[in-house]
């Protein structure tokens, strides 16, 4: 098996003057429909929901199948915060000999792995022979369905 890298493609957010969707915040049931109440809608910014640090996130898309355990998809839009400290068991976007991947951090020992969630990709070990960059650390995933 080859050792394939995903292909990410950077997106800048940008906010739009005036354009908040309108939000429900009432809830809405995922069992038994609930008896109408007064719904009250309020503007809502998913760049305000999402984003903590507007200079440091940006949105990188998906492309391949080594993290679905994870719930990354082909085609899923990632949030990447390139300010949070990068931890065991984190998922970030790293550089790695000239490819960006999106792997699960793995630290122990003063040793590094990029662990895919899916077992037909290989772990990978990180040494000092790698030219290996964490890129940002993923905060959030948005998913077409």
């Amino acid at each position: 098996m080859t050792n394939k890298f995903d292909t990410l493609t950077f997106f800048s957010p940008k906010a739009i003057e005036g354009s908040a969707a309108q939000f429900f915040d009432a809830g809405i049931s995922a069992g038994f429909p609930s008896p109408t109440e007064d719904f009250s809608d309020h503007p809502f910014s998913l760049d305000q929901e999402l984003i903590k640090n507007k200079e440091t996130t940006f949105y990188a898309r998906v492309s391949g199948q080594s993290m679905i355990g994870a719930g990354l998809n082909d085609s899923d839009l990632l949030v990447i915060d390139r300010s949070l400290e990068p931890t065991n068991n984190k998922i970030a976007v790293c550089f790695l000999d000239g490819e960006f991947t999106v792997k699960r951090l793995r630290v122990a020992d003063n040793q590094m792995w990029l662990q895919p969630e899916n077992p037909n990709y290989p772990i990978i070990n990180i040494t000092e022979d790698n030219n290996f960059l964490i890129w940002g650390i993923v905060t959030n995933v948005i998913k077409k369905v």
